[in-house]
């Protein structure tokens, strides 16, 4: 949202779209999303993004959740039977329904614009007479806003996606005459300039300097004529990223291969052959069996990765990957036109705000500038060249060896599957053979006791507590090491693709607040939600993971962590709130680490049927394995990073070179073999067209450098010290987890590390070091 302080962010990993947005770049619910981590473009799935949160520390010693309440006069007529104005602690996710949604908003639109008129009127340059009352009336949007957009993200129809549309313009416009409140915005700035700004806390004196930079690049300091056309603007690119995120969910969706010849999918191992024939079963083949077929092939991320990791039939490889990069790049869902208007008015909406380029404006929110991001990214290039030319080097050699007609010619379509089989043959590690170990409860339960250890809570199943929006669906509730509930969160781990998005990411439901509780003594505890794409359980086995599914819970928790452990009580600044949107990955990628802890690994790899840990040697073998093509796959992050900045800061749309001359460009000096001609990656790439990473996606390596430098602090402590890792962990949850947005992130990191950041512990994790020099 385009106001002063931008209250829930989300957070995913790799390529997976956002929970829906507003206004702006920061908008109110921006679902952030995890890094386009595999060789093959996966969605979401290991370390990044979105989206999700975090946070830590323990609250207040009486610690209650206040109910959020939505009833008025106003909206007394639409409030007995509408289900999103009702009162309620927990959003009544299984009763909310498309036709709630256009009488709903409107009814609290209406309310709010109102209760905005009247503190316009009667504004005063005071905490609680200006920034406590904005925080209710924000929060309010939010939370609604954020359960439409939540259901959109997880249970899709044409019906809702239909009511987001009709009433996402008058949203916008709410958020733009908030954003631009003269009023407003002048009080924030009498309340710097008073004598009581000194008596301010650091988190009340960040909101405030936040509010008038939020503000002024929301367009209140434009004349009448400059701000009509930068809120023409805003709501063009709301409708545009929308209409790229539904496209790229209705290009995956539509694409289905079936396959009824065992032989065209040799290779491929029991889970996904298992998941091939529940997706056709689904589809109307009723007698479908693993064993016996037919089989559907589909680009949701679970079933393309096991056809680019496994399928022998190069043609099929081939076929599959083609129709991954040219997603949402051709007919009514073709997404180019869509990126090059989205470009042109993000081009204009930065000329209109003073700057020169989009990039600009993103960089004026964060820790980073162009400049600075452009040197890390090349310094990291520079590293991981060398290194990722070997690797392919390796593959060849390897291929050849074993009789690979296509040695010599390596393509996209062979890169993956000629890895995965390098890596079994240099570490004799097979991640399908490793999925038995990974049981979907036995991660959970090891990553819970991991918690326990680093941070001192506890992690409670509590369904039932609060309503769902599918059967698979948990929820839990989190304790402090008294007993007291301080955070609960909802659990999403299984792909849907004919309802849900692609990827993996952490969003607020609610965020923790001393203004929104019912006292105002204690807090309003947070609420969070974690979605994952991975595999679900087939017949009666449950859900099996690979290594990369494992890798993307604890990421996505780590986000959920600041959300659900902050101590800070100021609302507008609580968890990730107002934290530098190039931080904010720090403790998801800080937690990817402790999957690599031995300690940690053995608590979660139990084969699921006998009970036996992982071998000694496996995890030995995984270990090594850590590094393996580390340069090819930090290339990859790499490139999508610097085509972010290029396009945002450099492309002029309607010049002479094409957002794909741009791509193809950038490729040169981060890919070793280049695209195909016909490659649309970009149309599919909705971290920066449909999330909150436009010339921002370079955040997820700048922040790798604060969580490869924060987890190194546990090895300088000694990782098999429990009680140094318990104090380091303390010292973690107290600064990284506990401050939220109310300090600068610089100096929380300075305050848990004793020092600034280093990038030496990340190249030095990635095997990288030697290249560095």
């Amino acid at each position: 949202m385009a106001t002063f302080i931008s209250l829930a962010r989300s957070f995913h990993r790799p390529l997976s779209t956002s929970s829906s947005y507003s206004a702006t770049s920061k908008h109110l619910l921006k679902s952030r999303i995890c890094p386009l981590w595999s060789p093959s473009f996966l969605l979401c799935l290991p370390p990044t993004r979105t989206t999700l949160l975090r946070r830590s520390p323990s609250l207040p010693p009486v610690a209650v959740t206040r109910r959020a309440s939505f009833s008025s006069a106003t909206m007394s007529t639409v409030t007995d039977d509408n289900p999103l104005l009702k009162d309620f602690e927990f959003p009544p996710f299984d009763s909310i329904d498309a036709s709630h949604v256009r009488p709903g908003m409107r009814a609290l639109l209406k309310k709010l614009d109102s209760d905005l008129i009247e503190l316009e009127k009667n504004v005063e340059p005071s905490w609680p007479k200006l920034a406590e009352p904005l925080e209710k009336m924000m929060d309010r949007l939010t939370v609604v806003w954020g359960a439409v957009n939540h259901l959109k993200a997880v249970k899709d129809t044409t019906e809702l996606r239909s009511a987001i549309e009709e009433i996402q313009p008058e949203k916008v416009e709410f958020d733009l005459k908030l954003g631009q409140s003269k009023p407003i915005y002048n009080a924030f700035k009498a309340i710097r300039e008073s004598s009581d700004w000194e008596g301010l806390s650091d988190a009340q004196k960040r909101i405030v300097e936040s509010s008038i930079k939020e503000a002024v690049l929301s367009g209140v300091s434009l004349d009448d004529s400059k701000r009509e056309e930068f809120n023409k603007i805003q709501q063009e690119l709301t409708k545009l990223s929308r209409k790229f995120d539904e496209n790229v969910l209705d290009a995956t969706k539509k694409f289905e291969k079936l396959i009824t010849d065992k032989k065209e999918i040799e290779g491929l191992p029991a889970t996904a052959l298992g998941l091939a024939a529940q997706t056709a079963s689904t589809k109307g083949h009723e007698n479908a069996t693993a064993e016996n077929g037919p089989w559907m092939i589909t680009l949701d991320a679970p079933s393309f990765m096991s056809v680019m990791q496994h399928a022998k039939n190069r043609t099929l490889r081939e076929k599959i990957y083609r129709a991954y990069i040219t997603r949402a790049s051709s007919g009514d869902l073709d997404n180019t036109q869509v990126i090059e208007q989205i470009l042109k008015l993000r081009l204009e909406k930065a000329k209109l705000l003073g700057y020169n380029n989009y990039a600009e404006v993103s960089m004026a929110t964060k820790m980073a500038t162009v400049s600075k991001a452009e040197e890390l990214l090349e310094k990291l290039r520079s590293a991981s060249w060398n290194a990722a030319v070997q690797d392919m080097e390796d593959l060849r050699k390897f291929s050849k060896s074993q009789g690979a007609p296509e040695a010599d010619e390596l393509t996209h379509w062979d890169t993956t599957f000629w890895s995965e089989r390098l890596r079994e043959s240099k570490y004799e590690i097979n991640e399908e053979e490793l999925r038995p170990y990974f049981s979907l409860p036995k991660v959970m339960d090891g990553l819970f006791n991991l918690v326990k250890t680093l941070f001192g809570i506890d992690v409670e199943p509590a369904d039932g507590l609060a309503p769902v929006w599918n059967g698979d669906v948990r929820f839990y509730r989190i304790k402090d090491s008294s007993g007291k509930t301080i955070s609960y969160f909802y659990f999403d781990p299984y792909s849907r693709p004919s309802e849900k998005r692609g990827g993996a990411w952490m969003d607020e439901v609610v965020a923790r607040s001393r203004v929104l509780s019912e006292d105002k003594t204690s807090v309003r505890l947070p609420i969070a939600h974690m979605v994952c794409n991975q595999m679900p359980p087939v017949g009666d086995k449950p859900s099996l993971m690979t290594f990369r599914e494992v890798e993307t819970v604890f990421h996505e928790f780590g986000h959920a962590l600041q959300h659900m452990l902050t101590k800070q009580d100021e609302g507008l600044v609580a968890g990730i709130r107002g934290i530098e949107w190039d931080a904010v990955e720090l403790p998801s990628q800080f937690m990817e680490n402790w999957c690599y802890h031995r300690d940690t690994l053995m608590s979660i790899a139990k084969h699921y049927e006998t009970g036996v840990s992982l071998p000694e040697d496996i995890y030995q073998k995984l270990l090594a394995a850590r590094t393996f093509r580390a340069g090819s796959l930090s290339l990859r992050q790499l490139k999508f990073a610097t085509v972010d900045l290029e396009l945002h800061s450099k492309y002029v749309p309607g010049g002479p070179e094409s957002i794909y001359d741009v791509d193809r460009r950038v490729s040169e000096k981060t890919q070793i073999i280049p695209p195909l001609a016909e490659d649309r990656f970009l149309c599919s790439f909705s971290h920066i067209f449909a999330g909150g990473y436009a010339a921002g996606y370079y955040s997820y390596k700048w922040a790798e450098v604060l969580s490869a430098d924060a987890f190194s602090a546990f090895e300088d402590a000694g990782l098999h010290d429990d009680k140094a890792v318990r104090e380091t962990g303390h010292r973690f949850r107290e600064t990284i987890l506990a401050l939220g947005g109310g300090k600068d992130p610089l100096s929380v990191f300075v305050e848990f590390r004793g020092r600034e950041p280093s990038p030496e512990p990340l190249l030095r994790h990635n095997g990288l070091l030697q290249s560095a020099a």
